[in-house]
């Protein structure tokens, strides 16, 4: 099998394993192997396998596919949870105690048995090394200092789980969902723990083999990760010891491959099985080639773009209000994301708990001026935008950048890969951010937390949600939020979620443009293959050829 990425590359196939990737310059070959799926998706956001830094999307669905958590959100009824390694659990009376009793006979990948201190640690690790995903399990009381008391083995096979409220069990389940909370096997993971020097910032003697889970794999899930090149490759390979059904494939390899045009024709030509990142032209000429099929899902991911505070001028309620009618929401809908996105400008996904379909706002140039001069900036103004250099943000980027010239803002675009422009991004240092936000779990709480939450705007904080990102300061939104988060009654949550996104719509610096349809060109040899309402559940376990 032969590709045109980079150059030409071929794999390498001995047996039943990928022995390596060489770069090679004969002519693709007509047909994967018949063992294995090979996906083209645009993988640049990938910074690292840790389940317990790793908060990327596509970072999101290997980990997905190749660990396993307690619970798993059911695909089938997204208002439920079903048992991952968990057989069974219980909560006690008072909303508190969470008890989990482990499958019996479970085992990693390595063959190491899964258990109840496994599960324990897992959690002990996320929380200690407290990367961007750690506030998942933090929100719950969870801190360095209580992890070991609050999360911990009754026996071998009962972990137990104390948090600081009573929340709605609903919630407290689905945040386990998440793959922060993936079951990490403690055995092999300290067999490459790297010693450290405690410092003020980091109390603890060794990194729970952070380093070393950036591009290895302790997991249990039904593949299991054998490659991760950066910007090139992703290769997963069966887990033999995985406890449910066995993976239909031997492999699964993703293919960094950016571009739509080059999606489509590697996927007709036979090089790929799957095109993941395509635009609405070559969607459409897929779903009409005979020998091809396509599949799509609404998702639960958000794109929109984001003002920096920090930046005066961004600051003025009068600019984040004109922003909101600087955006050509019809052409966008009409062309750059048809068929794989819907307009939507509130922070919550529809199909969430409490999520409103109010969409206000259109392209009204004029309006926007009016706001501009109520700013004192008729002439308007200068400012960069971080672009990742990928569909469909690049042509909303360059849209948004048009229709604001507009109004007189001369809007430069700084392209960068994923990792580029999240690592600017995650320190505050972008002007205006264009990117997608995806739910970490399938609760209100899980979009509330991050664009109308901010319990500390210091640069050091150590809740780093799109509001801090954005040092949006808003202390009467975070107390509101954390009152939905503890609304037991669901009609009453869901209509406090429905005033913050109006609250949000009026007057903070996102703005809100589209919810993602995600899409998919298939040989038609694929079975079994479908997209889940997150990243995270792109099951490919059942997919055979």
């Amino acid at each position: 099998m032969m590709g045109k990425m980079h150059g030409h590359f071929r794999l390498m196939l001995a047996g039943a394993a990928i022995s390596t990737l060489v770069f090679a310059t004969q002519p693709a070959w007509a047909e994967t192997p018949a063992d294995t799926l090979v996906q083209a998706w645009a993988i640049d956001d990938i910074i690292t396998m840790d389940p317990g830094e790793a908060f990327e999307i596509s970072a999101g669905e290997i980990t997905g596919n190749t660990y396993d958590m307690l619970v798993r959100l059911d695909i089938n009824d997204t208002t439920k949870v079903v048992g991952g390694v968990a057989e069974s659990w219980t909560v006690s009376d008072d909303g508190m105690t969470y008890t989990f009793k482990i499958k019996p006979d479970l085992k990693f990948a390595s063959g190491n048995p899964i258990t109840a201190e496994d599960v324990a640690w897992s959690f002990e690790r996320a929380v200690k090394l407290n990367k961007s995903p750690a506030f998942i399990l933090q929100q719950f009381g969870l801190t360095a200092d209580n992890v070991t008391e609050k999360a911990k083995a009754a026996d071998a096979s009962t972990f137990v789980f104390t948090v600081d409220q009573a929340y709605a069990p609903s919630f407290v389940l689905n945040c386990l969902t998440a793959t922060v909370a993936s079951v990490v096997d403690s055995k092999l993971a300290k067999e490459h723990a790297a010693v450290v020097t405690a410092s003020a910032d980091y109390k603890f003697d060794n990194d729970f083999a952070n380093d070393w889970l950036k591009t290895n794999y302790a997991g249990s899930g039904p593949y299991k990760l054998r490659e991760w090149r950066a910007n090139e490759v992703v290769v997963l390979e069966r887990n033999d010891n995985y406890y449910g059904p066995k993976p239909g494939l031997a492999r699964v390899i993703y293919r960094h491959v950016k571009e739509s045009a080059t999606q489509r024709l590697m996927l007709e030509k036979g090089d790929i099985d799957v095109a993941r990142n395509l635009e609405p032209g070559d969607y459409e000429a897929i779903s009409q080639n005979a020998d091809l099929t396509t599949t799509s899902a609404p998702k639960g991911t958000v794109y929109y773009i984001s003002l920096n505070q920090k930046n005066e001028t961004l600051a003025k309620p009068e600019v984040r209000e004109a922003f909101k009618w600087l955006v050509d929401y019809d052409a966008i809908g009409s062309t750059i994301i048809k068929g794989i996105g819907e307009i939507h400008q509130a922070f919550l996904p529809k199909g969430v708990l409490g999520a409103i379909d109010d969409n206000p706002y259109k392209l009204d140039v004029a309006k926007a001026k009016e706001l501009l001069a109520k700013a004192g900036l008729p002439d308007g103004f200068t400012i960069t935008m971080d672009v990742r250099n990928t569909q469909p943000v690049t042509g909303i980027a360059e849209s948004i950048q048009q229709t604001t010239g507009q109004a007189g803002i001369k809007m430069e675009l700084i392209p960068g890969d994923g990792k580029q422009t999240l690592t600017k991004y995650r320190a505050r240092n972008h002007d205006i951010y264009i990117g997608q936000w995806g739910v970490d779990y399938w609760d209100p709480n899980s979009n509330a937390e991050t664009f109308t939450s901010n319990p500390n705007n210091a640069d050091d904080s150590p809740n780093k949600t799109l509001a801090w990102r954005n040092a949006w300061d808003v202390p009467e939104l975070t107390k509101e939020t954390k009152a939905a988060l503890l609304e037991r009654d669901s009609a009453k949550r869901a209509d406090m979620y429905k005033a913050l996104q109006k609250t949000v719509l009026e007057t903070s610096p996102f703005v809100l443009i589209f919810q993602q349809t995600e899409v998919a060109g298939l040989r038609k040899d694929v079975k079994g293959y479908k997209l889940g309402p997150t990243f995270d559940t792109n099951f490919v376990g059942p997919v055979t050829k």
